[in-house]
Protein backbone atom coordinates (compact mmCIF):
# COMPACT_ATOMS: atom_id res chain seq x y z
CA UNK A 1 0.00 0.00 0.00
CA UNK A 2 1.42 3.54 -1.14
CA UNK A 3 0.42 6.10 2.07
CA UNK A 4 -0.58 9.76 1.63
CA UNK A 5 2.02 11.41 3.17
CA UNK A 6 2.05 14.86 5.41
CA UNK A 7 5.11 15.66 7.29
CA UNK A 8 5.95 12.64 10.04
CA UNK A 9 2.47 11.36 8.95
CA UNK A 10 1.47 8.36 7.10
CA UNK A 11 -2.24 7.93 6.26
CA UNK A 12 -3.23 4.16 4.53
CA UNK A 13 -6.25 4.81 2.60
CA UNK A 14 -8.76 0.98 2.84
CA UNK A 15 -11.32 0.15 0.19
CA UNK A 16 -13.18 3.22 -0.63
CA UNK A 17 -11.46 4.87 1.54
CA UNK A 18 -12.47 3.09 4.40
CA UNK A 19 -15.60 2.92 3.99
CA UNK A 20 -17.03 0.04 7.21
CA UNK A 21 -16.07 -2.58 7.72
CA UNK A 22 -12.38 -1.54 6.56
CA UNK A 23 -10.71 2.11 8.03
CA UNK A 24 -7.85 3.97 7.21
CA UNK A 25 -4.43 3.46 8.87
CA UNK A 26 -2.47 6.56 10.55
CA UNK A 27 1.03 5.89 11.20
CA UNK A 28 3.00 8.65 12.57
CA UNK A 29 7.15 8.67 12.81
CA UNK A 30 9.39 10.30 15.05
CA UNK A 31 12.89 10.81 15.85
CA UNK A 32 12.29 8.60 19.15
CA UNK A 33 9.44 6.50 18.46
CA UNK A 34 6.44 5.23 15.60
CA UNK A 35 2.97 4.96 16.46
CA UNK A 36 -0.28 3.86 14.83
CA UNK A 37 -3.94 5.49 15.44
CA UNK A 38 -5.60 2.57 15.25
CA UNK A 39 -5.63 -1.15 13.72
CA UNK A 40 -8.94 -1.34 10.71
CA UNK A 41 -9.07 -3.99 8.59
CA UNK A 42 -6.60 -2.12 6.22
CA UNK A 43 -3.29 -2.68 8.68
CA UNK A 44 -3.22 -6.31 7.70
CA UNK A 45 -1.63 -4.79 3.81
CA UNK A 46 0.47 -1.95 5.41
CA UNK A 47 3.69 -4.16 6.42
CA UNK A 48 6.91 -2.96 8.22
CA UNK A 49 5.83 0.42 8.70
CA UNK A 50 3.11 -0.80 11.32
CA UNK A 51 4.39 -3.86 12.09
CA UNK A 52 7.43 -1.93 13.27
CA UNK A 53 5.38 0.39 15.88
CA UNK A 54 6.36 0.69 19.32
CA UNK A 55 2.74 1.65 20.36
CA UNK A 56 -0.95 1.80 19.04
CA UNK A 57 -2.74 4.85 20.58
CA UNK A 58 -6.54 3.84 19.86
CA UNK A 59 -9.39 6.50 19.47
CA UNK A 60 -11.80 4.66 20.39
CA UNK A 61 -12.58 0.55 20.90
CA UNK A 62 -15.03 -1.24 18.34
CA UNK A 63 -14.27 -4.28 16.69
CA UNK A 64 -12.98 -2.55 13.49
CA UNK A 65 -10.65 -0.82 15.16
CA UNK A 66 -8.64 -3.23 16.99
CA UNK A 67 -7.89 -5.95 14.23
CA UNK A 68 -4.20 -5.76 14.38
CA UNK A 69 -3.94 -5.80 18.09
CA UNK A 70 -3.06 -9.37 18.58
CA UNK A 71 -0.73 -9.58 16.11
CA UNK A 72 1.23 -6.09 17.46
CA UNK A 73 2.36 -7.95 20.61
CA UNK A 74 5.38 -6.13 21.01
CA UNK A 75 3.50 -2.89 20.66
CA UNK A 76 1.78 -0.92 23.59
CA UNK A 77 -1.76 -0.34 23.23
CA UNK A 78 -3.21 3.16 24.90
CA UNK A 79 -6.62 4.01 25.15
CA UNK A 80 -9.04 6.47 26.62
CA UNK A 81 -9.90 5.07 30.40
CA UNK A 82 -13.69 5.26 29.45
CA UNK A 83 -13.27 2.33 26.78
CA UNK A 84 -10.09 0.59 28.47
CA UNK A 85 -12.44 -2.72 29.74
CA UNK A 86 -13.40 -2.91 26.11
CA UNK A 87 -9.55 -3.81 25.23
CA UNK A 88 -8.56 -5.62 28.06
CA UNK A 89 -10.92 -8.38 28.02
CA UNK A 90 -14.06 -9.83 26.40
CA UNK A 91 -16.22 -9.25 29.11
CA UNK A 92 -15.21 -5.39 29.04
CA UNK A 93 -15.98 -5.15 25.41
CA UNK A 94 -19.56 -7.09 26.18
CA UNK A 95 -20.37 -4.20 28.30
CA UNK A 96 -19.65 -2.01 25.76
CA UNK A 97 -22.02 -3.00 23.29
CA UNK A 98 -24.46 -3.77 25.85
CA UNK A 99 -26.31 -6.03 23.74
CA UNK A 100 -28.75 -8.75 24.90
CA UNK A 101 -26.75 -12.29 25.43
CA UNK A 102 -27.82 -13.98 22.53
CA UNK A 103 -26.77 -10.70 20.57
CA UNK A 104 -23.24 -11.06 22.19
CA UNK A 105 -22.95 -14.83 21.32
CA UNK A 106 -23.19 -13.42 17.55
CA UNK A 107 -21.14 -10.46 17.62
CA UNK A 108 -18.40 -12.32 19.70
CA UNK A 109 -18.37 -15.22 16.56
CA UNK A 110 -18.38 -12.07 14.12
CA UNK A 111 -15.39 -10.03 16.06
CA UNK A 112 -13.17 -13.26 16.11
CA UNK A 113 -13.88 -14.44 12.71
CA UNK A 114 -13.89 -11.17 10.39
CA UNK A 115 -12.02 -8.95 12.69
CA UNK A 116 -9.24 -10.94 14.10
CA UNK A 117 -10.33 -9.99 17.77
CA UNK A 118 -8.13 -10.49 20.76
CA UNK A 119 -7.81 -8.68 24.07
CA UNK A 120 -4.88 -6.87 24.89
CA UNK A 121 -4.94 -7.07 29.16
CA UNK A 122 -1.80 -4.70 28.98
CA UNK A 123 -3.71 -1.68 27.33
CA UNK A 124 -3.00 0.99 29.26
CA UNK A 125 -5.88 4.17 29.91
CA UNK A 126 -5.20 7.39 28.86
CA UNK A 127 -7.04 10.95 30.30
CA UNK A 128 -8.26 14.09 27.87
CA UNK A 129 -5.35 16.12 27.00
CA UNK A 130 -2.66 13.45 27.41
CA UNK A 131 0.24 13.65 25.18
CA UNK A 132 3.40 11.79 23.68
CA UNK A 133 6.32 12.75 22.64
CA UNK A 134 8.11 10.99 19.65
CA UNK A 135 10.88 13.01 19.72
CA UNK A 136 12.04 15.34 16.97
CA UNK A 137 9.44 17.56 18.12
CA UNK A 138 6.89 15.26 16.94
CA UNK A 139 3.94 15.38 19.49
CA UNK A 140 0.42 13.54 19.34
CA UNK A 141 -2.27 14.96 21.97
CA UNK A 142 -5.73 13.32 22.85
CA UNK A 143 -8.87 15.45 22.78
CA UNK A 144 -11.87 13.54 24.66
CA UNK A 145 -14.81 13.89 22.10
CA UNK A 146 -17.35 11.51 23.56
CA UNK A 147 -20.84 10.11 21.75
CA UNK A 148 -19.45 7.39 19.60
CA UNK A 149 -18.38 5.65 22.33
CA UNK A 150 -17.66 6.80 26.28
CA UNK A 151 -13.91 7.17 25.29
CA UNK A 152 -13.76 8.24 22.02
CA UNK A 153 -10.96 10.64 21.06
CA UNK A 154 -9.77 12.78 18.41
CA UNK A 155 -5.89 12.26 18.39
CA UNK A 156 -3.82 15.49 16.96
CA UNK A 157 -0.22 15.33 15.22
CA UNK A 158 0.27 19.36 16.53
CA UNK A 159 3.45 20.01 14.62
CA UNK A 160 1.58 19.12 11.82
CA UNK A 161 -1.60 20.44 12.33
CA UNK A 162 -3.62 16.78 11.41
CA UNK A 163 -6.58 15.39 13.29
CA UNK A 164 -7.63 12.07 13.49
CA UNK A 165 -10.79 12.46 14.37
CA UNK A 166 -12.14 8.64 14.38
CA UNK A 167 -15.77 8.07 13.78
CA UNK A 168 -16.49 11.48 13.74
CA UNK A 169 -16.26 9.93 10.26
CA UNK A 170 -18.52 12.80 8.18
CA UNK A 171 -20.20 9.68 6.14
CA UNK A 172 -23.91 10.07 4.62
CA UNK A 173 -24.94 7.48 7.44
CA UNK A 174 -24.29 10.05 9.66
CA UNK A 175 -23.39 9.65 13.49
CA UNK A 176 -23.87 6.32 15.52
CA UNK A 177 -24.63 6.35 18.84
CA UNK A 178 -26.28 2.69 19.42
CA UNK A 179 -24.02 0.92 22.45
CA UNK A 180 -24.37 0.96 25.86
CA UNK A 181 -21.61 4.11 26.27
CA UNK A 182 -22.79 5.66 23.88
CA UNK A 183 -24.54 8.86 24.38
CA UNK A 184 -26.63 11.36 22.09
CA UNK A 185 -26.22 14.85 23.88
CA UNK A 186 -22.34 13.98 24.59
CA UNK A 187 -22.24 13.30 20.41
CA UNK A 188 -24.10 16.85 19.31
CA UNK A 189 -21.35 18.59 22.07
CA UNK A 190 -18.34 16.59 20.76
CA UNK A 191 -19.93 18.00 16.72
CA UNK A 192 -19.38 21.58 17.88
CA UNK A 193 -16.08 20.91 19.70
CA UNK A 194 -14.17 18.95 16.97
CA UNK A 195 -14.59 22.75 14.75
CA UNK A 196 -12.32 23.69 17.60
CA UNK A 197 -9.53 21.62 17.10
CA UNK A 198 -6.16 23.55 15.69
CA UNK A 199 -5.80 21.69 12.40
CA UNK A 200 -5.60 22.18 8.77
CA UNK A 201 -5.67 18.39 7.76
CA UNK A 202 -8.62 16.14 9.11
CA UNK A 203 -8.33 12.24 8.61
CA UNK A 204 -11.49 10.08 9.40
CA UNK A 205 -11.95 6.36 9.99
CA UNK A 206 -14.12 5.94 7.44
CA UNK A 207 -15.33 6.72 4.35
CA UNK A 208 -14.08 10.28 3.81
CA UNK A 209 -10.29 9.87 3.99
CA UNK A 210 -8.69 12.92 3.84
CA UNK A 211 -9.78 16.04 3.97
CA UNK A 212 -7.35 19.34 3.47
CA UNK A 213 -9.41 22.30 2.95
CA UNK A 214 -11.03 23.94 6.19
CA UNK A 215 -14.41 24.76 4.32
CA UNK A 216 -15.01 21.52 2.82
CA UNK A 217 -14.37 20.26 6.56
CA UNK A 218 -17.13 22.13 7.79
CA UNK A 219 -19.46 22.07 5.35
CA UNK A 220 -19.34 18.12 5.95
CA UNK A 221 -19.40 18.37 9.40
CA UNK A 222 -22.57 20.31 9.10
CA UNK A 223 -24.44 17.56 6.81
CA UNK A 224 -23.15 14.88 9.64
CA UNK A 225 -24.36 16.59 12.08
CA UNK A 226 -27.69 17.47 10.80
CA UNK A 227 -28.45 13.61 10.44
CA UNK A 228 -29.37 14.22 14.20
CA UNK A 229 -32.20 16.25 13.52
CA UNK A 230 -33.55 14.41 10.47
CA UNK A 231 -33.75 11.87 12.53
CA UNK A 232 -36.23 13.73 15.06
CA UNK A 233 -38.02 14.41 12.49
CA UNK A 234 -38.57 11.17 10.88
CA UNK A 235 -39.40 9.64 14.85
CA UNK A 236 -41.95 12.81 15.11
CA UNK A 237 -43.41 11.91 11.90
CA UNK A 238 -44.09 8.28 12.46
CA UNK A 239 -45.54 9.41 16.21
CA UNK A 240 -48.05 11.64 14.46
CA UNK A 241 -49.56 9.13 12.26
CA UNK A 242 -50.54 7.91 15.71
CA UNK A 243 -48.96 6.68 19.06
CA UNK A 244 -45.71 3.86 19.19
CA UNK A 245 -44.35 1.81 21.33
CA UNK A 246 -40.79 1.49 21.11
CA UNK A 247 -40.97 -1.64 19.60
CA UNK A 248 -42.91 -1.01 17.01
CA UNK A 249 -40.36 2.25 16.74
CA UNK A 250 -37.45 -0.52 16.40
CA UNK A 251 -39.92 -2.31 13.83
CA UNK A 252 -39.78 0.76 11.39
CA UNK A 253 -36.77 1.66 12.03
CA UNK A 254 -34.53 4.99 12.18
CA UNK A 255 -31.19 4.26 12.26
CA UNK A 256 -31.38 1.31 9.72
CA UNK A 257 -32.95 0.56 6.82
CA UNK A 258 -35.52 -1.73 7.08
CA UNK A 259 -34.04 -5.49 5.49
CA UNK A 260 -30.19 -4.74 7.08
CA UNK A 261 -29.58 -7.57 9.05
CA UNK A 262 -26.76 -7.79 11.32
CA UNK A 263 -27.15 -9.17 14.92
CA UNK A 264 -26.60 -6.00 16.53
CA UNK A 265 -29.08 -3.95 14.57
CA UNK A 266 -32.32 -4.32 16.64
CA UNK A 267 -30.03 -3.04 19.38
CA UNK A 268 -28.32 0.03 18.32
CA UNK A 269 -31.98 1.00 17.21
CA UNK A 270 -33.69 1.01 20.54
CA UNK A 271 -31.00 2.46 22.54
CA UNK A 272 -31.28 5.05 19.86
CA UNK A 273 -34.27 6.18 19.72
CA UNK A 274 -34.85 5.68 23.08
CA UNK A 275 -32.27 8.27 23.37
CA UNK A 276 -34.20 10.64 20.74
CA UNK A 277 -37.40 10.02 22.54
CA UNK A 278 -35.99 11.58 25.37
CA UNK A 279 -34.36 14.59 23.60
CA UNK A 280 -37.97 14.79 21.85
CA UNK A 281 -39.73 15.04 25.17
CA UNK A 282 -37.51 17.53 26.78
CA UNK A 283 -38.10 19.38 24.31
CA UNK A 284 -42.03 18.95 24.31
CA UNK A 285 -42.75 17.61 20.68
CA UNK A 286 -43.29 14.69 22.15
CA UNK A 287 -45.12 12.76 24.92
CA UNK A 288 -45.78 9.92 26.72
CA UNK A 289 -49.38 8.74 26.72
CA UNK A 290 -49.09 5.87 29.53
CA UNK A 291 -46.21 3.39 30.13
CA UNK A 292 -44.06 2.78 26.70
CA UNK A 293 -46.62 4.47 24.50
CA UNK A 294 -45.06 7.33 23.01
CA UNK A 295 -46.84 10.30 20.69
CA UNK A 296 -46.43 13.50 19.35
Amino acid sequence: MQPMQFGPVRVYLGDKSGKYPDGNQVVVQGADARVAFDTPLSSRHVGPDLDGVDAVILGHVHEDHVVSLGRLRHAAVHVHEADLAAAQSWDGLARHYGYPAPVLAAMRTVVERDFSWQPRPDATGYGDGSSWDLGGGVRVRAHHLPGHTAGHCALVVENEGLAFIGDIDLTGFGPYYGDATSDLRQFQRSLQAVRALDARVWVTSHHRGVITDRAAFEQALDRFAAKVDERHERLLAYLRERPHTLDELVARRLIYPVGVELPYVDSAERRSIAMHLDVLVEQGRARRVDEGLYAA
